[in-house]
């Protein structure tokens, strides 16, 4: 049985970078299925809009595949941000990272594929793996 996988918005953005080697990754792990949270929606529409100057139809497709690829889509809850806090405190995360932790523990994710954190970490049985290590830019 395939283990269980949370995504990070820093991951799902490389789908739309054809010409970077991470986007082949990025989508053969998403074509996969896994989790994600509100959180990682709203980051990746952030991003695709001010980084990557995408109009709206243009993000609201990608949105829409990603939903579709990794439902249902969790909300992010007072008790996740609760918990994103402790996480915070106790391994001195920036407070988004811990949410995404938190969204990612409650999800009952095995894995946590993000570029954020640090690759091989343990968070209460939540491994982070950062998919990209093996490649040189």
């Amino acid at each position: 049985m395939p283990a269980s996988i949370f995504f990070d918005a820093s991951v799902l953005l490389y789908i739309l970078s054809e010409e970077d080697p991470r986007s082949s990754i990025a989508g053969d792990l998403l074509l996969d299925g896994g989790t994600i949270s509100v959180q990682v929606l709203n980051e990746f529409a952030n991003v695709a809009r001010r980084k990557l100057k995408m109009d709206w139809d243009e993000i609201e497709r990608a949105l829409d595949a990603i939903r579709r690829l990794c439902a249902p889509v969790m909300p992010v809850t007072v008790s996740m941000h609760e918990a994103g806090l402790q996480i915070a405190r106790r391994y001195q995360f920036q407070f988004y990272d811990s949410i995404i932790v938190a969204a990612a523990l409650e999800s009952g994710a095995e894995i946590l594929f993000t570029e954020d954190l640090q690759h091989g970490q343990v968070i209460d049985g939540l491994i982070i793996k950062n998919p990209f290590r093996s490649i040189t830019l």
